[in-house]
């Protein structure tokens, strides 16, 4: 059990800093330690930190997916720039339905946050073999709807049980 609590601690930490950029501030260090602290307690007390726990596992699997996902995040981004700045593209909007082949709740909840994530879709509506999302245009919804994103998601899933 002490090995998956070090581990939780370790990527919880890491992570704290990469993304604090607080290496040597006297107040946000110290309390940066104790979050990481409260988070084992919290997640122990859940009931959720046991000897399935993987974090290094789930962090292998993000270091896949998680650049992926940016490159989609900046296509799209460009995408919407387009729409915006330029008044003849025309302007789409849909609600589109999407089967999905998540069968944990974390791969739908990601596939679910990717797909908001990423400009010019919101997904709406989120159950077992589907999902509902809002798409500013026909690329937009065919960028989604090709199955890539469900295909990536549910490799991080397995790949981080």
């Amino acid at each position: 059990m002490w090995r998956y609590i070090a581990s939780l601690a370790l990527l919880l930490a890491s992570t704290w800093l990469l993304f604090s950029g607080m290496w040597s501030h006297p107040i946000l260090l110290p309390l940066g330690a104790l979050s990481v602290v409260f988070s084992i307690w919290l997640s122990h007390r859940l009931g959720i930190l046991d000897r399935t726990t993987r974090p290094l596992r789930i962090l292998l699997a993000s270091l896949r997916y998680w650049p992926w996902l940016f490159g989609q995040i900046v296509q799209s981004s460009v995408q919407v720039a387009r729409h915006v700045l330029s008044p003849r593209l025309d302007i789409n909007p849909r609600i589109v339905r999407l089967p999905i082949t998540q069968q944990t709740d974390l791969g739908r909840a990601m596939l679910a946050n990717s797909i908001t994530l990423t400009p010019g879709t919101v997904s709406i509506y989120v159950r077992k073999g589907e999902i509902w999302f809002y798409a500013l245009d026909a690329e937009s919804a065919q960028a989604t709807v090709s199955g890539e994103m469900d295909r990536r998601v549910r490799r991080f899933a397995e790949d981080a049980q």
